[in-house]
């Protein structure tokens, strides 16, 4: 483990993650066109992961935009972040990493660690074949905000 991913092991910013209810993905097609989408995560204290939901999509389960770009470019950025009107409690957790889809036995693992966070998740039919998870394995981690003083953020 780098030196800046061991930042996900300070306390601080592990109550900030398990906090947050959205993040933002960052993907890229082969040919570098920018994605971003909000969605809703995981993190197993080590990794994080987000389910592809029945939410109403234009296409579903790996035809969507950020499956296909992460087909074809497995780095992703995931940031984690916290407005608020007095600026001095603004924040952001940054993860670079590379994603890649969940099989075996760590899909149903995910998937009920998913459902205990949102309860939207415990309604839905979610099947690996049509519904894949994507696991982010942080390769470099960058903190920001006067929350995070003790874990070197800058």
């Amino acid at each position: 483990m780098t030196p800046s991913v061991k930042t996900l092991e300070d306390p601080v910013v592990r109550d900030f993650i398990d906090r947050a209810r959205v993040a933002h993905l960052a993907t890229a097609s082969a040919k570098g066109a920018p994605h971003n989408i909000p969605l809703c995560f995981g993190f197993d204290g080590v990794r994080f992961y987000f389910a592809i939901d029945q939410k109403p999509k234009r296409l579903s389960g790996l035809m969507i935009k950020r499956m296909r770009n992460i087909a074809e470019n497995p780095k992703v950025a995931l940031v984690i972040d916290h407005y608020d009107e007095d600026w001095h409690e603004l924040a952001y957790v940054l993860i670079f990493g590379r994603a890649a889809i969940v099989a075996g036995a760590e899909y149903p693992t995910c998937l009920e660690s998913l459902r205990k966070k949102y309860s939207q998740y415990q309604t839905m039919d979610l099947q690996a074949e049509t519904n894949p998870i994507v696991r982010i394995e942080p390769e470099r981690v960058h903190v920001w905000g006067s929350r995070f003083a003790a874990a070197g953020s800058s």
